[in-house]
């Protein structure tokens, strides 16, 4: 089993996570093989929907060697556990709840919890973050990403959440995103995988793009 480094240097190669916020069970399979033959490596489940878990259960038992899987929306100590014994390694939150951060860390999951303000990212840091999910993005702006990663540690993974299009990367890492999580624009429910084939490939070549 790879170490929480190890799963954090593989996913800087292609950090873009797809939200798949409504995922059914019978087309998780589906939907995950489009996302990774699209070049995506992060697939994220949110718990917030009937499901979650058994979509979590069957993309972690197709997953590629050099891809990761895990859960959204992990709010509670039990929602750790139950991503865990589902196979997920990944754990997004969209608050900053150090006891989760913790607990997750603890269990080798990468952690990637939700930020909005300078004193939420740097307790989140010291609870075990392995990365930021810079949440709502659109609050924020360019120049509050800007302004927070210049207070964060140097290397800090930050990755806006919220209204990502491929046409709107490059503003944002401009202002200092290191990846992104991205959700209706790329996944919502009853998209076909073809769909979603064509819209992760729209995303991943927009990351490799040469930056000026």
């Amino acid at each position: 089993m790879k170490t929480v480094q190890e799963l954090l240097v593989q996913t800087r190669q292609m950090p873009l996570v797809a939200i798949l916020r409504g995922l059914e069970p019978a087309n998780a399979a589906s939907i995950g093989n489009a996302l990774f033959e699209s070049g995506f490596r992060c697939l994220e489940v949110p718990l917030n929907r009937p499901g979650a878990l058994q979509c979590i259960e069957i993309l972690a038992r197709m997953v590629p060697g050099d891809a990761l899987v895990g859960g959204g929306t992990m709010l509670t100590l039990a929602d750790v556990d139950a991503v865990h014994a589902a196979g997920g390694r990944l754990m997004v939150s969209p608050n900053c709840n150090p006891l989760v951060i913790t607990h997750a860390a603890a269990r080798g999951m990468l952690c990637a919890p939700g930020v909005a303000t300078p004193s939420e990212a740097f307790a989140a840091l010291q609870a075990g973050a392995h990365a930021l999910k810079v949440f709502p993005a659109e609050m924020l702006g360019h120049g509050g990403l800007k302004a927070l990663k210049s207070v964060l540690p140097i290397g800090t993974d930050l990755w806006p959440v919220g209204g990502i299009t491929p046409e709107s990367m490059p503003l944002w890492r401009a202002a200092g995103a290191t990846g992104f999580g991205i959700g209706g624009h790329l996944f919502s429910p009853g998209d076909s995988a073809a769909e979603v084939l064509r819209k992760g490939r729209l995303y991943v070549q927009a990351w490799q793009s040469p930056r000026d």
